[in-house]
């Protein structure tokens, strides 16, 4: 009977009571210190300083009395199965796992989005013929484990789930959920540390693109720099992130001569990409699979920058495009091109791209109006939790 704390995480054991007794608690064993697309955004909600909030994490519901928690706020598949509904519970959908084994709703040797439902025949298709994911057996058996299970887990359960996109919503939905229990929640990150001014004249004469991700071929890189040899030489290309594609991305770019016209910056920490953010014109971000939202426009657009994407999955839903920025079709080499090139060459309509991207965060991308919309769903959740219980006891009494 005791729980342990590292680092902000909460490690319950043996039907733990915690101090914070009918507090809200993030369930999640993502480390939320480090610098993935979850670990960020938990991290966000948990050092918010939210009232009723646990600044500490849950990271097993195994073995917890969970009757002593106002609400669970669940972050991981895997933590799915041992929601009792003792209390009130959400679940938040933040990728594609629970209704894609793979992950990824794309066929890398098809070069489309895959728009299969979850199914063992079509799934192992996907991954030994059309290139989803591992083309090993075990691979492939436990893929489908790891959805299948909390799917299943998922649909038993009355909680609600949030979505952070609309097409994450309907995925879910078109996997067995009904509409009513998913909402739709988008995704709000912090504002800049350092103060964020409009593109300046400078900056845009200075003529960078920066690409901020894994260096993965689903997110586009081979599609990039194909676009990059299509563009105005001056403009310069800062690629930061890492990735095991890298090295077959380096050798393309020094095939096609581009090699002084890109920069490797390999990861960067938050200072370095913070640098980075300021002396780029706009973010280019090629995504070939279907993201189920993307922060890196956020961040664009909490600098004042424009974003040039891909028109796939959430993204559309985060671009106003020729108002925030340029949505493209997918692998369209000739069309990435000519958006960037039109961003480079005119720097009236890429700042004013940027003040509009930057009013719609204030508008909508904030954590702070993130937050305010995700206290609402934690009120409703707890009023029918409470409703169902008081419904349910009446029944018993009569």
């Amino acid at each position: 009977m005791s729980d342990t704390s590292f680092g902000g995480m909460l490690v319950c054991n043996m039907n733990t009571n915690l101090t914070d007794r009918k507090m809200i608690h993030h369930c999640s064993s993502a480390d939320i210190n480090g610098g993935g697309g979850i670990e960020t955004y938990v991290a966000s909600l948990v050092r918010s300083q939210i009232t009723g909030v646990s600044d500490r994490t849950i990271t097993s519901l195994k073995n917890v009395d969970q009757s002593q928690f106002q609400l669970l706020h669940i972050h991981d598949l895997d933590m799915l199965g041992d929601v009792r509904e003792e209390c009130p519970a959400i679940f938040t959908l933040h990728n594609h796992s629970s209704y894609c084994p793979s992950g990824t709703k794309y066929l890398a040797e098809r070069g489309r989005i895959c728009d299969r439902s979850m199914n063992p025949l079509g799934c192992a298709w996907g991954h030994l013929i059309d290139g989803c994911g591992s083309r090993r057996p075990q691979n492939i058996l436990q893929n489908w484990r790891n959805a299948y299970h909390p799917l299943e887990a998922l649909k038993k359960l009355k909680i609600p789930v949030i979505a952070n996109s609309d097409y994450v919503r309907q995925q879910i939905i078109n996997s067995g959920l009904a509409p009513e229990r998913v909402v739709t929640l988008r995704c709000g990150v912090q504002s800049p540390k350092s103060t964020a001014a409009p593109l300046d004249w400078q900056t845009h004469q200075n003529q960078r693109i920066l690409f901020a991700g894994r260096i993965v071929p689903y997110k586009g890189i081979e599609w990039l720099i194909r676009a990059i040899a299509r563009t105005n030489q001056q403009i310069h290309f800062d690629i930061a992130g890492d990735g095991w594609g890298k090295p077959s991305m380096e050798q393309l770019a020094n095939q096609l001569g581009l090699s002084d016209r890109i920069t490797w910056h390999g990861w960067c920490n938050s200072d370095k990409l913070e640098t980075l953010y300021q002396q780029c014109l706009a973010v280019v971000f090629p995504s070939l699979w279907p993201e189920p939202a993307g922060l890196v426009t956020l961040e664009a657009y909490a600098r004042y920058r424009s974003v040039i994407a891909s028109a796939v999955g959430g993204i559309p839903e985060h671009v106003q495009d020729g108002q925030t920025g340029i949505l493209v079709p997918l692998n369209n080499i000739k069309q990435l091109a000519t958006a960037i090139n039109e961003l480079a060459t005119n720097y009236a309509k890429t700042r004013l791209m940027g003040e509009q991207a930057q009013a719609w965060f204030q508008q909508e991308f904030t954590i702070n109006v993130h937050i305010q919309r995700l206290e609402k769903i934690y009120a409703k959740t707890i009023a029918d939790f409470k409703s169902r219980n008081y419904r349910a006891t009446s029944f018993n009494i009569g």
